[in-house]
């Protein structure tokens, strides 16, 4: 059976570091499982590896989804399993990075067998959260999907709108479906690398990046998607920092204060990534502190007796 290697971990972590060094020793290629990454446009605001590190080594499914467009995790699934045979095939070791646990768990195990969502019905169904809003939108699901609005976040328009898309074109919940065995895994045989660093030092690291973005370019990527028109309830527009600097540019907020909005932001969704990888995904190498050249040796050695 042919052999992938999972880093995974929350945003700022250092699971794409981690990720590039465990390329460079063992000829990998990296293939992308961050939803967020995907889209184009935003290189800098979704901590895209740079220019200088993909030469180091190749990288895939980085900046391949126009921002108009949805990539669903079952979209993401077909283009990173077509990626990694690819990777096998041209005889190289593939290396799966990211921070989005759906993605990852729909690669290894396959995804529910949720039929096809009819355009007509989920622009519907994204008309009717734009009009709502949050709050009554998650009632409104409460009343007809109690099961599944109790699961989910009322500030998660993402999943409050693909609940309600789903029982609107199928008559089913979506809790329904998920209970259902999954379909379409990679079989592949895979070892799982977290990277879980202490709560306080992944909130620092979170700030900074914020920081850093900033001073690379961030406010010039969110200027491009307004002139873009898009709609708010597209993924892309979701991404951490856009409505932070967006309140910014429109005159709705300081520098200071859009910044501190955007690192609040990105310290909430850090938490939530940690608490689903410690959870919810079976891990083979648990990295729980800061990553140092003692942690990348024991990795190594982990890898190198897997391959």
């Amino acid at each position: 059976m042919k052999k992938l290697i999972v880093v995974a971990g929350p945003t700022a972590s250092g699971k794409s570091g981690l990720a590039l060094r465990l390329a460079e020793e063992f000829d990998g290629v990296i293939v992308n499982a961050d939803s967020m990454q995907v889209y184009q446009g935003v290189p800098i605001l979704t901590a895209q590896p740079s220019a200088a590190e993909q030469k180091r080594v190749p990288h895939r499914l980085y900046g391949v989804i126009a921002p108009e467009r949805n990539c669903s995790a079952g979209i993401w699934r077909q283009m990173a399993g077509e990626a990694v045979r690819a990777v096998w095939a041209d005889g190289k070791f593939p290396i799966l990075v990211g921070g989005t646990g759906l993605y990852i768990r729909s690669l290894l195990e396959g995804l529910s067998p949720v039929p096809e969502i009819p355009d007509d019905v989920r622009e519907e169904s994204r008309a009717l959260f734009a009009k709502l809003g949050n709050g009554e939108f998650h009632a409104r699901l409460a009343e007809k999907d109690p099961v599944m609005a109790a699961r989910l976040d009322p500030a998660n328009s993402q999943r409050l709108v693909r609940a309600w898309e789903v029982l609107a074109a199928t008559g089913r919940s979506l809790a329904d479906w998920q209970a259902e065995p999954r379909e379409g895994g990679l079989g592949a045989d895979s070892r799982i690398v977290t990277v879980t660093p202490p709560r306080e030092q992944l909130y620092a690291n979170c700030d900074r990046r914020l920081e850093a973005m900033v001073q690379q370019g961030a406010l010039d990527e969110v200027a491009a998607l307004g002139k873009l028109h898009l709609d708010p309830a597209l993924p892309v527009m979701k991404a951490l920092g856009v409505a932070e600097f967006s309140a910014y540019r429109r005159g709705e907020a300081t520098l200071p204060q859009a910044l501190a909005a955007a690192q609040q932001a990105t310290r909430n969704y850090a938490k939530r990534q940690l608490t689903w990888f410690r959870h919810q995904l079976i891990t083979d190498f648990a990295v729980s502190e800061q990553l140092s050249e003692r942690y990348f040796d024991k990795i190594f050695s982990f890898v190198r007796s897997f391959r």
